[in-house]
């Protein structure tokens, strides 16, 4: 067998432009010292990153780092999806953090080079071949967000969210290497399709206790980064803590990032009778308990953030249908993955214009209150006020938030292809639960404002300020994003099953 590994470089072109935009921006920062320079090349570098990974994805599967048939760089359609979607939430981010850095809440340099290396990670997670890759990808995605998260000035809940974040990633990160190394100690093998292979074609490794306590420990450890119940306990307090667009950042591409690594382990590398059962409880326990505490959340984000801890239990549904025989077909199982996969990119789209439309009401680097300030929003602002209610009625799975219906469409459909009627009427009653709270928010932002509503006090005594130009921007493509999505849900299937 030929050792001698193969590099494909327009393979690797994504990387090398997400990679290429970190160095540039600190090297635009040394020499002209200039925010807006900084800012301009960081957010020319992430659309360059989401077009190369549009263009490469287009050309066809391509592989790299080869030793025989395993490869360690995929890039293929998904791969290209994965990659352009963390691209473009990147730039939504750094749009969002316009106001913020400009008025020196956060270093301007340190910011955007953290949120260049984050991208980085999350555009070679979507091509990774081996657990090596994914979880070096994974932390690369992951370190920056430690900083980003504590890096607002003078904050002491962004330094607590910071260090709760911090500790419970790195108990994640310990049990995910943990897991591998198990999986390595058992088979020998660390390429996702070569384990497949081997526990396929030798039945008594599967029965070993020590292959059974490798599999769960790998699955508790990538539960943590996509904050599924009852590994979830650090998301709302993290993305309370945080500045809001770092926030939107934790709760879109991170979380996009961490289903990508759950499902490339379950869907070419893990037994599938073994992980159904767990990923079914999984998918359960997160829906129900993340809608049922949803309901008594005052605070915005903290409601967005249990909303979240929800959402990824709809995400994780369609691979609880692997749990049952019908659900372990080939036909069954990639519509079980296409649709986790293009629920998440309904989900992170939505989720992003819910946050923009958050920013955009709130004055310049203030966190994101509590509900009782959003009350007759729309009323005062019609327009943020009328998308973030579109938002949030999409999140809700109904219309006119046509994306977030054909999402828990396509999710209940590979449920009941795939034989788990029962975990499609569990989906459809957290959805009716769901209700509840996305209208109430939605209710009150056209509802009459109360004196005292009228005048609660902002931090610092700050006074509403006008919508800057780069957020309005931001607010106004994802809006348009979800329509589009809603509207052409097909064209995310289609690139999710490849």
């Amino acid at each position: 067998m030929n050792v001698v590994q193969s590099v494909d470089s327009v393979a690797l072109l994504p990387a090398y432009l997400a990679a290429g935009t970190a160095v540039l921006v600190l090297i635009t920062d040394l020499l002209l010292a200039r925010p807006r320079a900084t800012i301009v090349v960081a957010a020319l570098g992430a659309l360059g990153t989401a077009v190369g990974a549009a263009l490469v994805g287009a050309a066809g599967e391509r592989r790299t780092f080869c030793v025989g048939a395993d490869c360690s760089w995929i890039f293929g359609g998904r791969a290209a999806l994965v990659g352009a979607v963390v691209a473009l939430l990147t730039l939504g981010v750094l749009g969002l953090s316009v106001p913020a850095l400009k008025a020196g809440r956060s270093p301007v340099g340190e910011y955007c080079f953290l949120l260049a290396c984050s991208m980085t990670g999350g555009v070679v997670l979507g091509a990774a071949g081996d657990l090596i890759t994914l979880i070096v990808a994974l932390e690369t995605l992951t370190l920056p967000l430690y900083v980003l998260v504590g890096l607002r000035r003078g904050s002491l809940a962004s330094a607590e969210a910071a260090v709760t974040f911090f500790v419970v990633s790195v108990v994640a990160t310990t049990l995910t290497l943990l897991g591998a190394a198990l999986l390595y100690a058992v088979t020998g093998g660390l390429h996702l399709d070569r384990l497949n292979t081997l526990l396929a074609e030798r039945p008594e490794l599967r029965d070993l206790p020590l292959t059974t306590a490798a599999v769960a420990v790998l699955l508790v450890g990538l539960a943590f980064k996509v904050a599924a119940v009852p590994f979830h306990a650090w998301a709302p307090a993290t993305y309370d803590g945080a500045p809001l667009p770092v926030a939107a950042y934790l709760s879109t591409a991170s979380k996009l990032g961490g289903l990508v690594a759950l499902l490339a382990v379950v869907q070419r590398a893990l037994p599938a009778d073994q992980t159904g059962p767990v990923l079914a409880l999984l998918a359960v326990l997160t829906m129900t308990v993340g809608n049922l505490v949803a309901l008594r959340q005052r605070r915005t984000v903290r409601l967005l953030a249990w909303s979240s801890v929800a959402q990824a239990g709809y995400i994780l549904a369609p691979l609880g249908a692997l749990a049952l025989a019908a659900g372990r077909t080939d036909e069954a199982r990639s519509a079980a993955y296409a649709a986790a996969l293009a629920y998440a990119v309904f989900f992170v789209v939505l989720e992003l214009a819910a946050f923009a439309a958050v920013t955009a009401l709130r004055p310049t680097g203030a966190d994101g209150g509590s509900l009782d300030d959003l009350r007759g929003a729309a009323r005062r602002h019609p327009w943020r006020g009328a998308a973030l209610g579109l938002a949030l009625v999409g999140l809700a799975g109904l219309p006119p938030g046509l994306a977030g219906l054909f999402a828990k469409v396509t999710v209940v459909r590979a449920l009941l292809d795939g034989g788990a009627a029962w975990l499609a009427l569990v989906v459809a009653l957290n959805a009716v639960i769901g209700l509840a709270y996305y209208l109430r928010v939605t209710a009150a932002l056209w509802a009459p404002q109360t004196t005292s509503g009228a005048a609660a006090p902002l931090p610092g005594g700050a006074a509403a300020v006008p919508l800057v130009g780069v957020v309005a921007v931001v607010l106004a493509v994802a809006t348009v994003a979800a329509v589009v999505l809603g509207v052409a849900p097909q064209l995310v299937l289609d690139l999710a099953g490849r």
